[in-house]
């Protein structure tokens, strides 16, 4: 018996008949003739090898085989509409899962903010946050261990495309009681003697970028560099020490009670963009997330950052 050659309208002639007790009324239901339903039937049985219904010339029951049959029928649509369904979720960007890296502070509020935000819209879609550091980010997005990356802007290569967001300054950390709170903006040679916390070397080289046309004796070098941005948070807290971080850390470092303070001469801009690869299509639920992330990124940015980012 091939099975292949049965079809779906099939299963359907078949499953309104026994839900209509008739013919007739099942071909009204599925918009048919009742010769159509009758042929579709005819070739169903054939197929199978048996009888699916006891005729008389006022009405048709199942026969002992159909009633045998009856369930394998009804899963068959029942998973083809579940699957009907699934795609069209799929394809209307209402369901999948998608995964997004980031670094951990913007893992830790800008994501769940925009995530928080989407599942309003499409709770079928499910969003995964996959921690990553900043000097992973594109090499993730290319090799598609994410779909997405959101971070501070690196270089990208042929692979990965990014797209700047919003923009935010380097700013200093410290505790309220460190001499340089007082102060309400700072000068760069105002850091000198200051023992200041580098979280990462992606942060000991912006810091060494931002300085890298000052005369020798303005240079700025971290006397110490951790992994985790909240050691360094933490470092400050106690006023051990400084650290100098974007200005979209706001959020976390004022858990720590840190006080902000601009940076200026030079003052340096940091972009937080979000990276998609270029050489694969993201499917609809991740197209759909990476438009609206782009929406609500700049929305967290002006509601968390206000002052922080100069705005």
């Amino acid at each position: 018996m091939a099975l292949t050659r049965i079809t779906i309208r099939q299963f359907e002639a078949f499953l309104a008949i026994v839900d209509q007790n008739g013919i007739a009324a099942a071909a009204q239901r599925l918009g048919l003739t009742s010769s159509a339903v009758s042929q579709l039937l005819a070739e169903l049985e054939r197929e199978l090898g048996f009888r699916l219904f006891d005729r008389t010339t006022r009405r048709v029951s199942l026969s002992t085989a159909g009633r045998d049959f009856l369930p394998s029928a009804e899963s068959v649509l029942r998973h083809l509409h579940a699957a009907e369904q699934t795609a069209s979720d799929i394809r209307n960007r209402a369901a999948g899962i998608v995964r997004v890296g980031a670094p951990l502070v913007l893992a830790s509020t800008a994501i769940p903010y925009a995530i928080a935000g989407y599942v309003q819209e499409k709770p079928k879609v499910v969003v995964r946050v996959v921690d990553t550091d900043v000097e992973r980010l594109v090499e993730r997005v290319a090799s598609a261990d994410v779909d997405l990356a959101v971070g501070p802007d690196r270089a990208t290569g042929d692979r990965v495309q990014r797209t700047a967001i919003f923009r935010s300054p380097w700013v200093l950390w410290c505790a309220a009681h460190h001499p340089l709170a007082r102060r309400r903006r700072l000068r760069w040679q105002d850091l000198r003697g200051t023992s200041i916390i580098a979280t990462g070397r992606d942060h000991e080289a912006s810091v060494a970028q931002m300085l890298a046309d000052q005369p020798s004796d303005a240079r700025i070098a971290p006397v110490e560099v951790v992994d985790n941005v909240t050691t360094a948070f933490g470092l400050a807290a106690q006023g051990l020490a400084v650290t100098l971080a974007p200005a979209y850390v706001k959020p976390l470092a004022q858990t720590f009670g840190l006080a902000m303070r601009r940076v200026v001469e030079p003052e340096t801009i940091r972009e937080v963009c979000i990276y998609r690869p270029v050489d694969r299509s993201l499917s609809p639920p991740a197209d759909g997330f990476a438009e609206y992330l782009g929406v609500s990124l700049k929305t967290w940015d002006r509601e968390t950052q206000g002052a922080a980012s100069g705005k």
